[in-house]
C-alpha cells in the first residue's frame, strides 16, 4: 500500500481526462476516513483504473462506514445523476443510502458488505442492491458442500473452538453431512490457544478419524497439525478462511485444506493486474473486486441502453466477464455461485486443490 497514496491523484485526473465526453457517471461509495480508510483506498484505486479503461468517469464519496456518512453520500451521488453506485464495506452505511438510492431508480454493486438480510430482505425492502463478494453464510456452506463431498468415503471428524464462528461452520457441516447420510466418527469442542492440542489428537486417533474439520482460528489448527504429525497419527486437517491469516510460529501441516476466498491477484486477468504494476498499485484486498465492479456496471448499462431494459433488469441473470473471472448475480442481488474454493497447503503456500 505505500505506493498507492502517490497514485491516486493520477488516476483522478487520468479518468477525467478519458472521460470528459462520457455518459456515464459511476458513483464510488468507499470510506475514506477512520480505521477503515486502508479498505477504502483500495476500492478508489480499483474503481479509478477501471474507470480509466472503460472510459467513464466516476464520482468517490467518503461514506466514512458509518450511517450518516452513507446518507450523505447517498444525496450526493442523486445530485450528480450518476447511473449506478460501486462500493461499500460497512453495514449500517450501506443500508442508511439505499431507501435514498432506491427512490433515485439508482442501483448498487456491493463489494464488501456481508450481512445476509442485505439480500434476503430484497422482496420487502426493494432495495436495488447487488452483492459483489460473499455473504455472510457462504464460508459455512462452501465448506459444508465442499467436504461433503471430498470425505463421503473417509473416517471424518469436526470439532470446533466454542466461539460463535465455529460452532455455526461447524455445525453446517454437521447437519450438511447427516443429510448426505454421513455421520462422523467424533463430534467435539477443543480448548483454543493451547501451545498444544496432544489430548485431542489422542481422542480423534482413538476415534480412527484420518481426517478432520475444525472450525477456529489457523493457529490452533497449525497446532493439531504440528502434534499429529509428531505422534505419527495420519490425519488430514481443514478450516476456513482464519487460514489465511499466517500462523505465529507454528507453519501449517503439509495438507492441510482452507476453504476460503482465492486471492484476487492470482487469478485475474494478467494484463489488468500489470496495469496496476505498472502504476505501483498494490493489488491488495477490494482492489480488483472494485475494478470487476466498474466493468459488470458499464457492461449492464450498454445492455439496458440498447436493449431497452431497466439497468436492474440488466444486472440481473446475465453473465459478466470480469478481471476476476464471470460473475452473474441472482434474483435476490447475490452472486449466483459461492466465491469460496478448496485450498491445499503444499508446504510454502496454498494452491487450488486441483493443483495437488
Amino acid at each position: 500500500m505505500r505506493h498507492i497514496t502517490t497514485t491516486l491523484a493520477a488516476l483522478f485526473w487520468l479518468s477525467l481526462a478519458a472521460s470528459a465526453n462520457a455518459d456515464m457517471l459511476v458513483g464510488v461509495a468507499a470510506p475514506l476516513s477512520g480505521p477503515s480508510a486502508i479498505l477504502g483506498k483500495q476500492i478508489e484505486a480499483g474503481s479509478g483504473l477501471a474507470a480509466e479503461a472503460q472510459g467513464i468517469a466516476v464520482k468517490t464519496v467518503d461514506d466514512a462506514c458509518t450511517a450518516d456518512g452513507g446518507a450523505a453520500a447517498a444525496r450526493q451521488f442523486v445530485d450528480a445523476k450518476v447511473s449506478v453506485v460501486v462500493g461499500f464495506l460497512c453495514t449500517e452505511a450501506i443500508e442508511a443510502a439505499l431507501p435514498i438510492l432506491k427512490d433515485a431508480n439508482i442501483p448498487v454493486i456491493a463489494i464488501g458488505v456481508r450481512t445476509e438480510s442485505l439480500t434476503d430482505r430484497r422482496a420487502k425492502t426493494g432495495w436495488p442492491v447487488y452483492r459483489l463478494g460473499p455473504r455472510g453464510d457462504d464460508e459455512r456452506n462452501a465448506v459444508a458442500t465442499i467436504l461433503t463431498r471430498l470425505w463421503q468415503n473417509d473416517l471424518f471428524a469436526i470439532v470446533d473452538d466454542g466461539t460463535i464462528y465455529g460452532r455455526e461452520i461447524a455445525e453446517t457441516f454437521r447437519t450438511a453431512a447427516e443429510q448426505a447420510a454421513l455421520k462422523p466418527v467424533f463430534v467435539d469442542t477443543f480448548r483454543p490457544q493451547l501451545d498444544n492440542q496432544i489430548g485431542l489428537i489422542g481422542r480423534l486417533k482413538k476415534a480412527g478419524a484420518t481426517k478432520v474439520f475444525a472450525g477456529g482460528d489457523g493457529d490452533d489448527i497449525a497446532i493439531m497439525g504440528r502434534d499429529a504429525a509428531q505422534l505419527d497419527v495420519g490425519i488430514t486437517f481443514a478450516g476456513g478462511e482464519t487460514l489465511r491469516t499466517p500462523t505465529d510460529d507454528v507453519p501449517y501441516a503439509d495438507g492441510t485444506l482452507m476453504i476460503a476466498l482465492p486471492e484476487w491477484a492470482e487469478i485475474a486477468d494478467p494484463k489488468v493486474v500489470q496495469a496496476f504494476g505498472e502504476r505501483k498499485i498494490v493489488t491488495d484486498g477490494y482492489t480488483l473486486p472494485a475494478y470487476a465492479a466498474v466493468e459488470a456496471a458499464k457492461a449492464a448499462t450498454a445492455d439496458a441502453e440498447s436493449s431497452g431494459k431497466s439497468l436492474a433488469e440488466a444486472l440481473t441473470g446475465h453473465d459478466f466477464a470480469t478481471a476476476i473471472g464471470t460473475i452473474r448475480f441472482d434474483e435476490k442481488g447475490d452472486l449466483s455461485q459461492n466465491p469460496f474454493r478448496a485450498f491445499r497447503f503444499d508446504g510454502s503456500r496454498f494452491v487450488p486443490l486441483e493443483e495437488k
